[in-house]
């Protein structure tokens, strides 16, 4: 009863949000950001996210989708963390087979392969008796043959970037690198599938059915050397994108990574929903006071558990109170004293210790993930009264905890 009140209280107390309203999504990007000890970069990742989810969101059926996965991040040690960027494509962490292949392709015409560049053993064996000279080269021409029809299909299509799934045998990696196609073999098939989305291209399972209107385009194909990685960029309406982080050390790219996961994720809850709500225990505030003006019109056995349920929401006002250093008890009284008032959006400011508008603050979250918290907690709750009440069962009734427990 106490968890069917408080998401009714959070829904009415939430606000909508339109898709295409940029300015508050990246409010909704910093505030789960916040406190994730990489605030120096914050404002610049914000944009990087909200933009990032905004480009790859689509339409189905009349309904905005974001597809979480089409948010690629990937991490680059050795620089620091202001050269976190936004890539409309992907980056693959693979070089060029070949030294004498292009570093940089500007305007690329992208080819994807799904099969090898290499002469495949057949299904049944065979032996072949070879009894000249002449016979060993025919041999091997037919098979330079066979790699040079490979490489060639690929040329002629226009490609001069070739991302192949598999290998690429060395005599193929030879003509290709002479027609200037910049070319990755064993690229993973979930970079494969990326690509594909960013690049508009088709994955090819026959090179000789590979056609110009197969390709994918982007402006720029270059290998970042330092980096051991290519950069698919500039793609045009792109499905996929790549955040690309960079840091000095390990914990900091995690702590990055973590902070970039959280912020895509809410952007798109909010952008999927069209509401949010305001944070800094402003909705907490006003949940454990309307549950308990509540639990006063139920009455009897009852009203005690809802009393209960109410009392569990001071926690969250305490814990931003102690983390920023402020008395939890005197920002408790605060609070409720201004939400008595009627000023539902009053929140704390953990840097200045004082009570204000959190709207106006930009302090802001998806409606989802509140509702999300406030089902989960009470779920749990549920479970943890259902595991007390079979250890007592056990006992006969008696309670106490078993021996040797």
């Amino acid at each position: 009863m106490g968890m069917e009140k408080a998401l009714e209280i959070t829904n009415s107390l939430s606000l909508k949000v339109d898709p295409t309203d940029r300015k508050t999504l990246i409010k909704i990007a910093d505030t789960a950001i916040t406190g994730k000890s990489i605030e120096q970069v914050k404002g610049k990742l914000d944009t990087i996210i909200t933009d990032a989810v905004m480009t790859v969101a689509e339409k189905v059926n009349g309904k905005l989708v974001v597809d979480e996965e089409d948010v690629m991040i990937k991490k680059q040690k050795g620089q620091a963390m202001d050269d976190a960027e936004l890539i409309r494509g992907v980056v693959i962490d693979k070089i060029r087979v070949h030294e004498g292949m292009p570093k940089k392709i500007t305007k690329a015409k992208v080819a994807m392969v799904a099969t090898p560049l290499e002469i495949t053993k057949t299904q049944v064996k065979a032996k072949i008796k070879i009894t000249t000279a002449d016979q060993v080269n025919a041999f091997s021409e037919q098979e330079r043959e066979a790699l040079k029809k490979f490489a060639d299909a690929i040329i002629s299509s226009g490609a001069n970037v070739l991302l192949c799934q598999k290998g690429i045998a060395d005599a193929a990696q030879f003509y290709l690198a002479k027609a200037g196609v910049l070319s990755i073999e064993d690229v993973p098939e979930k970079d494969m599938k990326y690509a594909a989305r960013a690049l508009h291209a088709n994955i090819i399972s026959k090179i000789d059915s590979l056609t110009g209107k197969d390709l994918g385009t982007a402006d720029l194909v270059e290998e970042d050397t330092d980096g051991k990685v290519t950069r698919i960029s500039g793609c045009k309406n792109p499905k996929t994108l790549t955040i690309l982080l960079r840091g000095t050390s390990d914990y900091l790219l995690d702590e990055l990574e973590r902070a970039v996961v959280d912020g895509t994720r809410v952007v798109m809850d909010a952008m999927e929903d069209g509401t949010f709500v305001v944070g800094g225990a402003a909705v907490e505030t006003e949940l454990l006071m309307k549950i308990r003006e509540y639990a006063q019109t139920v009455g009897g056995r009852v009203q005690i558990a809802i009393e209960g349920y109410a009392a569990a929401f001071e926690s969250i006002p305490r814990a931003l109170a102690e983390n920023s250093g402020f008395n939890p008890i005197d920002k408790l009284v605060e609070l409720k004293n201004v939400h008595s008032k009627g000023k539902k959006n009053a929140g704390l400011n953990v840097y200045e210790g004082k009570v204000v508008d959190m709207l106006a603050e930009g302090v802001i979250e998806p409606l989802r993930s509140k509702r999300q918290s406030i089902q989960s907690a009470s779920e749990t709750a549920i479970m943890l009264i259902r595991v007390d009440d079979m250890m007592i069962t056990q006992q006969g009734g008696k309670g106490g905890a078993p021996h040797g427990m």
